[in-house]
């Protein structure tokens, strides 16, 4: 319980300035609906408890699994074993991930069916299996991650030539929808595992970041794919916002109770299942070890389910609203300055976000501070919100006026940052964009792009999670980059090297 406690205390912190800015926009320049706004105060006393009983699962469960997997994977000293793994358990996690249960449901909501939920998912789960066996494959043939990137991502820009504007944003929103609360943790310390049975323990502490950069990438690579392969060119959708917003207050949250119990019970059975397997013919830890990883998963089931309610009963319409209210004000500057702001703060409350800025703090023992990192990310996720609203406002500006030059910019700089930095920005970018990521702030883009006629919900409203996705990789590398001037004015040069 004193982990409980330790993480609550933490997520108080991350969750109180959301909860604020909201009700500074209600009582000065949108005020809304009292049901919407208890559902709301509600869903943040949910997400801050869901969120604490999560992380300290996490903790006990999770990151040993992933720990030992690693670790016993690469024991085989059978690359072979190694990638098949990487597949099975790449396309396992995705398919079953909430953030991108949720973004393939959104997906279908605004296509009117016309791209299916499950064909997202399944799609996309394909593209994240592939390279997370490429990613396993890397760490164990040492092949520098930069070099790994600066491949991906010119097969990705090419790809992106031949995409419709409509499948560009979606395939981008995949793979910040990919990493989400449940695959960064495993990823995080499944590559960990792998890279800390290096001798070269420099080596190790770089490599234990970047396995979730590239598995994210096959989430754009796959839906690019199926955008060229399937020829669908124009597909439209919009929203309709109910400003009829109902008068109950506890009838949503007991609705999605069942309906998200489901999809993480699905999510966490894979992991329990290919755990339990590998214990009785590999692991064989002892039954302490395994109940309190038993243990652990039984609490990260717990903390998601109550976090995933509260950010889907309590935040999701009110983003809705929100975004729409805001985009209808004659001074549009309100959109953007409310963008920025909401981006800043939503990063703090991600729960995959704790779990990388811990291992970072960890990994480089304290040399990066967890605080400097979770400032590097709010100032990128802020600039990647208000740059949304830009678009959503301005129809000359496409999605791709943005990723285009800002990945050139990252796969760039990612030659001259230290390397480590390199790993955990690419990371980042995968991590930023979470569960609050797809549904408040993409709740908030999609009601402003319903509210203002030029711009297409589809189009306008699902790019936003790709540059959420995009802005903490530059941000980070920054951050590399003022690192190494401290270092080589220190004298310390290899502890970031």
């Amino acid at each position: 319980m004193n982990l409980v406690t330790e993480k609550l205390k933490e997520v108080l912190l991350s969750v109180l300035p959301i909860t604020l800015i909201v009700l500074i926009l209600n009582f000065t320049i949108t005020p809304v609906e009292k049901p919407l706004l208890l559902r709301f105060l509600i869903g943040a006393v949910f997400v801050i408890i869901g969120l604490s009983i999560f992380l300290a699962g996490v903790d006990i469960g999770i990151t040993p699994i992933g720990n030992v997997m690693g670790s016993t994977l690469t024991k085989t000293n059978k690359v072979s074993i190694v990638i098949i793994a990487g597949l099975v358990l790449g396309f396992f996690i995705s398919v079953a991930e909430p953030d991108l249960q949720i973004l393939g449901a959104q997906v279908s909501f605004v296509t009117s069916g016309m791209v299916s939920k499950w064909l997202i998912v399944i799609i996309v789960s394909i593209g994240i299996a592939v390279m997370l066996a490429l990613g396993l494959g890397r760490i164990l043939y040492n092949i520098p991650l930069y070099k790994l990137l600066t491949i991906i991502y010119g097969i990705i820009l090419l790809l992106s030539i031949f995409t419709s504007p409509e499948f560009l944003a979606i395939s981008f929103d995949a793979s910040g929808a990919t990493t989400g609360a449940l695959t960064v943790p495993f990823m995080l310390a499944l590559s960990l595992g792998v890279s800390h049975l290096k001798k070269d323990s420099k080596s190790s502490e770089k490599d234990s970041f970047g396995l979730v950069a590239i598995a994210s990438s096959g989430a754009i690579i796959a839906v690019m794919i199926m955008s060229i392969l399937s020829k669908i060119d124009r597909i439209t959708a919009t929203l309709e916002i109910d400003t009829e917003v109902s008068a109950s207050i506890i009838e949503p949250f007991i609705k999605e109770i069942p309906k998200i119990s489901f999809e993480i019970m699905l999510a966490l059975l894979p992991i329990l299942i290919i755990f339990l397997i590998f214990q009785k013919i590999k692991f064989k830890l002892s039954k302490k070890s395994v109940r309190k990883i038993l243990f652990g998963i039984f609490f990260t089931f717990i903390g998601l389910v109550i976090f995933l309610v509260g950010v889907n009963a309590g935040f999701m319409e009110l983003g809705t609203v929100l975004g729409y209210k805001v985009a209808s004000l004659e001074n549009k500057t309100y959109l953007v300055v409310t963008g920025f702001a909401l981006g800043f703060v939503t990063i703090l409350a991600e729960p995959a976000v704790y779990v990388l800025t811990h291992q970072i703090e960890d990994v480089t023992s304290g040399y990066v501070k967890r605080k400097i990192v979770l400032f590097a990310l709010s100032i990128g996720v802020g600039f990647a919100v208000a740059l949304s609203m830009l678009r959503i406002m301005i129809p000359q500006i496409q999605l791709w006026h943005y990723l285009l030059p800002g990945y050139i910019i990252s796969i760039l700089m990612s030659y001259y940052v230290p390397k480590l930095f390199v790993g955990m920005a690419f990371d980042s970018g995968g991590v930023a964009s979470g569960p609050m990521t797809a549904t408040f702030i993409l709740a908030f883009a999609q009601g402003a792009a319903d509210a203002i006629e030029c711009a297409d919900v589809l189009i306008d409203g699902f790019g936003m999670i790709s540059m959420v996705a995009m802005t903490p990789i530059i941000a980070l590398q920054i951050l590399g980059f003022i690192f190494k001037v401290k270092s080589i004015k220190g004298g310390v040069e290899n502890n970031v090297g």
